[in-house]
């Protein structure tokens, strides 16, 4: 191996390996190679900067901003009250509650953790007082959640749009892609949810008067107009992704403080500070992932990664599957987005040799890291889960074996089957 390969490969090993946030991590390891390699450390300051230079970036603290307010605004139980219209009545219709409830709360969150924190902080403790295992409303929980990370707007589909820098990725392109993925996702959950309750007899909800039913409709209405927003907007052209992140800000702003008037706007600034800091970590990461991502072009990473790859097979069935591999050991490692910057340069040219869509090796991303979200020692969502059910860490993901079943079912559907991602961009692209 070339040394400079060497050092690059060593340095960022040793760092992640003594504990150091990921973001300096990377950024440390593009420095120390620059230097060592007598590569331009101007050239990669120019990098950095240039990096976040990007209008499109725009729009992930839209979204976050957005989806922040909507979730402690009161949406999360209003969205739980209107899937329960739809599919309380049947056996174990509670736990359909919370899959449908994730899928409503996805589209306007795009973001798993915030969707397990807010869903399970009123369905877990519900579920429970129901007779449901409290295992069960967890991990359930968490599992559905996963459709925050595929289905729009989705903030890690944005990063990967951005990331590609490729005409055949956009970020419309990528929301399209997620949504017959999303509900390929919800099938398999709610078909798992009713073997489980014809099993263990969980109880039907009871039944809701018409005049109850309307109310909860009525309330649930204005957060459902956020999707409308959000997707309507860029799936049919009428705004870009920043225009319609911006637009959803000022409609959730509206909601939450005119409409539902739950939150307290002394605690307004909290929310924006909290947003701010998740932003900035995300930036900062962009910035240093950007940097090392070209140290990597010039060490030759990708194209020896991708001869490595292409050297055991020239099957792209094959290929996938070492892929898929790959992705699920990274992510029980590493946290979503630092993957998404690393892995997509690296492996994007190789899927493309290979004939494969690269929207569709974005959803193939996206369901992999998805799932690493939920699995030990690092997934942020099984966290979240384990803190908002009370229960220890070892006893939700002993209950998410049959979850992570069924979510590698899904994973081998997404990725053996292109149509599932690509007929609707075909459609309207």
């Amino acid at each position: 191996m070339d040394m400079t390969l060497l050092v690059f490969v060593v340095t960022f090993v040793v760092l992640m390996a003594v504990g150091m946030p990921v973001a300096y991590a990377v950024g440390l390891t593009a420095v120390v190679v620059t230097i060592m390699a007598d590569f331009s450390l101007d050239g990669l300051i120019i990098t950095i900067f240039h990096s976040t230079d990007n209008v499109n970036l725009l729009t992930i603290p839209f979204f976050v901003f957005a989806g922040a307010i909507m979730a402690e605004g009161g949406m999360a139980r209003r969205l739980v009250d209107f899937a329960g219209l739809f599919v309380g009545w049947i056996r174990g219709g509670l736990a359909l509650v919370n899959i449908l409830a994730s899928t409503l709360f996805g589209a306007i969150s795009g973001s798993s953790v915030a969707d397990t924190a807010s869903i399970g902080s009123v369905l877990i403790p519900e579920m429970e007082r129901k007779g449901y295992p409290r295992t069960f409303g967890a991990v359930l929980t968490a599992s559905a959640s996963v459709q925050a990370i595929l289905v729009p707007p989705s903030h890690n589909s944005v990063l990967f749009a951005i990331v590609a820098n490729t005409a055949a990725v956009t970020i419309p392109g990528m929301f399209l892609a997620g949504i017959v993925p999303t509900f390929v996702l919800c099938g398999t959950l709610v078909v798992l949810c009713l073997i489980s309750a014809r099993r263990n007899n969980y109880p039907k909800e009871a039944k809701i008067e018409f005049r109850r039913k309307m109310k909860i409709a009525l309330d649930a209405i204005w957060g459902l107009i956020t999707i409308v927003i959000i997707s309507g907007g860029i799936l049919s052209g009428f705004f870009t992704p920043t225009e319609s992140g911006a637009i959803a800000c000022i409609w959730a702003m509206f909601v939450t403080f005119f409409i539902y008037r739950e939150y307290k706007f002394r605690d307004f600034p909290k929310l924006i500070h909290r947003t701010i800091k998740t932003v900035t970590m995300v930036m900062v990461l962009i910035a240093f992932a950007a940097a090392f991502g070209s140290v990597m072009m010039l060490v030759d990473l990708p194209s020896q990664i991708s001869s490595a790859l292409l050297s055991l097979s020239d099957n792209k069935y094959i290929i996938l599957m070492i892929i898929n591999v790959m992705l699920l050991l990274l992510g029980f490692l590493m946290d979503m987005a630092p993957l998404i910057l690393i892995l997509t340069p690296i492996l994007l040219p190789v899927v493309m040799q290979l004939g494969i869509n690269p929207m569709h090796f974005g959803i193939i991303m996206m369901t992999n890291l998805g799932i690493g979200l939920i699995t030990p020692p690092v997934g942020s969502v099984l966290f979240v889960a384990s803190a908002v059910s009370g229960l220890k860490i070892e006893q939700v993901v002993k209950a998410m074996l049959p979850f992570y079943f069924a979510l590698f079912m899904v994973l081998i559907l997404v990725t053996y089957i292109p149509a599932l991602s690509l007929w609707l961009p075909s459609l309207f692209l």
